[in-house]
């Protein structure tokens, strides 16, 4: 199984929190704190995409 290197959690509105992740080939995890081990992957841009977004506001009812 790939090594995954979780970040701290971030928490928005409602204790909403998630954990973003990377792998050594630079694929991006994106999990509900505290269940890393269900976790979605994609692309680190698509990742990087989300979180932009998720910070902008414009995803918060994702979360």
């Amino acid at each position: 199984m790939t090594e995954i290197c979780w970040e701290e959690p971030f928490c928005g509105e409602g204790n909403n929190c998630f954990r973003l992740g990377t792998d050594a080939d630079g694929n991006a995890y994106i999990a509900v704190a505290g269940q890393e081990g269900a976790y979605l992957t994609d692309t680190r841009e698509a990742l990087s995409t989300l979180i932009r977004d998720i910070k902008a506001g414009k995803a918060d009812h994702l979360l």
